[in-house]
């Protein structure tokens, strides 16, 4: 019986790294989203427009926001935290 090659990983499409609402947990490896290879990607997509880059962290910080509060109104998300996580990565480390 012969035996089939297994597809090379370098070939083979990866998943990609998305939040899983309302949890905003990356579905790939269950991390807290964004998570490492989401915030690789996203500065892959964003590389020429840290910008858009921005506003669109701003309107993914809003929902998720919006969405952790619901799933725990008592606590609730920490705003600092949550700046952190959604936008305080995306900061240029320094201004020309």
């Amino acid at each position: 019986m012969p035996r089939t090659a297994l597809p090379d990983r370098a070939t083979t499409p990866s998943r990609p790294h998305l939040p899983l609402r309302p949890l905003w947990l990356c579905r790939v490896c269950a991390a807290p989203w964004p998570c490492s290879v989401a915030r690789l990607a996203l500065r892959q997509e964003y590389a020429h427009d840290r910008i858009g880059l921005s506003v669109y962290l701003c309107a993914v910080l809003h929902e998720a926001a919006a969405d952790l509060y619901r799933l725990n109104p008592h606590d609730g998300p920490d705003p600092a935290a949550l700046f952190t996580r959604f936008l305080g990565w995306a900061r240029p480390r320094h201004l020309p």
